[in-house]
């Protein structure tokens, strides 16, 4: 059963690492959250490793300039995994080809920046959809327009059988009080047209094989029992902690404060009724990171 904690202190203790989401957590799109950049701070102060793992779609040093706009100082975390720079791999590797149709927005354009970890990587040219091979998804456009105008694109290309890229398998984010559609919205129509797409991020095991690279290359190993993920959201940060079998504390004053009934922290009976319907099963519970 989760149990409900007052602050992170209180279960802390037990763990060596934090595998710690950044939107909804620690940021909301705009600022930092003070109260979790503190237990941050804390607990690595204390000798704990932090690890952010993201589903940015974006390279790490994108989100590290990110993080400065947003006021989230160097010293409440160690390292950052993101879904964009396990993607961006793969896409060296030639999982959706050569010739790529792009769809997001022109900030994303870091995405296709060479990568230089890459044995022989194939080189990348960006087309229009009738020449491509495959499609590189880091959102929409627009991330508030109606997701069913990109249907006819997507017919295409299920005709021509290509695959389509997930560089962040989020659904929805809130950036302050609005909400957005992200590249797991588009990656899950296209899925829903009979069209094929790969995912790189949470929950998806190849951005914790990251993480935990990420991890090691701070020092000694970590065994899984001693990382707890941190995240708001039961499909993506709870459901990979439940699939790689660690720990996880879930944030419900992000993405399920009205589900959840979250004020300052959630409420019991409709959190159990939340976690049941989406058959989700976190370790610990809290309203907000502290």
């Amino acid at each position: 059963m989760t149990r409900i904690v007052p602050t992170l202190a209180e279960i802390s203790h037990q763990y060596d690492a934090l595998f710690v989401d950044l939107w909804g957590c620690v940021h909301d799109g705009i600022k930092a959250m003070p109260d979790a950049v503190a237990a941050l701070q804390t607990y690595r102060q204390s000798g704990g490793k932090v690890i952010l793992v993201t589903n940015a779609p974006r390279p790490r040093a994108g989100v590290q300039k990110q993080l400065v706009h947003f006021g989230v100082p160097d010293d409440a975390w160690d390292d950052i995994a993101t879904s964009g720079d396990s993607a961006r791999s793969a896409m060296f590797r030639g999982v959706v080809g050569e010739k790529i149709y792009f769809i997001g927005e022109g900030r994303d354009q870091s995405f296709f920046k060479p990568l230089n970890l890459i044995e022989n990587p194939v080189t990348i040219e960006q087309v229009s959809l009738d020449e491509a091979e495959g499609i590189v998804c880091t959102g929409p456009v627009d991330p508030k327009a109606d997701l069913d105008e990109m249907r006819p694109q997507f017919l295409l290309a299920k005709q021509k059988g290509l695959k389509l890229l997930c560089a962040n398998p989020d659904i929805v984010v809130d950036r302050g009080e609005e909400r957005e559609w992200c590249a797991g919205a588009l990656a899950q129509l296209y899925t829903e047209m009979g069209g094929e797409s790969l995912y790189f991020g949470k929950p998806h095991p190849p951005i914790y094989d990251l993480a935990r690279r990420r991890l090691a290359a701070l020092g000694k190993p970590v065994a899984d029992d001693r990382i707890l993920a941190i995240g708001d959201g039961v499909l993506t940060d709870i459901a990979g902690a439940m699939g790689e079998d660690i720990d996880s504390l879930f944030i419900t004053g992000g993405l399920a404060r009205e589900e959840t009934k979250t004020v300052t922290q959630p409420d019991e009976d409709a959190l159990n009724a939340y976690i049941n319907k989406e058959m989700s099963a976190p370790t610990y519970a809290i309203g907000y990171l502290r």
